[in-house]
């Protein structure tokens, strides 16, 4: 009989046991649904766009003469409200926020937050170490503004 189940514990042990491990198996697309929506929680700032790379100049060198890799590289993302300059070393990135005031900047590498640093009144910050794979950073000053960079391969 269909209605009597519950009399025998070991069936109602399998049942739940069932319920159970089907709630612990989540579907790959409703995961990656979940990211996309994490991917969302920028929408606020503004795109800062890449206006200046130091490896852009290495690139015209590299013609005339043997180029060796520079220790250091400069970046500059600009967007309407902000600019972030960024000079990446081998152990920290240094940056300023321009124009100058406080706030924090995020660093983010894909849906991972990899940490947030304090930005002083003058608009600099410091990083360490530099993140071993592909990062964003995301810019929100005291004053509202935000910017978000393009991705920054180390």
């Amino acid at each position: 009989m269909a209605g009597q189940w519950w009399t025998d514990d070991d069936q109602l042990l399998e049942v739940l046991r069932d319920a159970l491990t089907s709630a612990s198996e989540m579907p790959p697309g409703f995961v990656e649904a979940g990211k996309a929506v994490y991917a969302w929680r920028t929408i606020d700032a503004e795109l800062a766009a890449l206006t200046y790379d130091s490896a852009w100049e290495g690139a015209e060198v590299g013609a005339t003469r043997a180029a060796e890799s520079a220790s250091l590289r400069r970046l500059t993302f600009a967007s309407e409200t902000l600019s972030i300059e960024l000079e990446l070393t081998g152990d920290e990135i240094l940056g300023q926020v321009s124009p100058p005031q406080a706030g924090t900047v995020q660093l983010a590498a894909g849906a991972d937050d990899l940490g947030t640093i304090p930005v002083d009144d003058l608009g600099f910050f410091v990083v360490r170490p530099v993140p071993s794979r592909p990062f964003r950073i995301i810019c929100r000053t005291d004053s509202g503004a935000a910017a978000l960079t393009g991705w920054v391969s180390p």
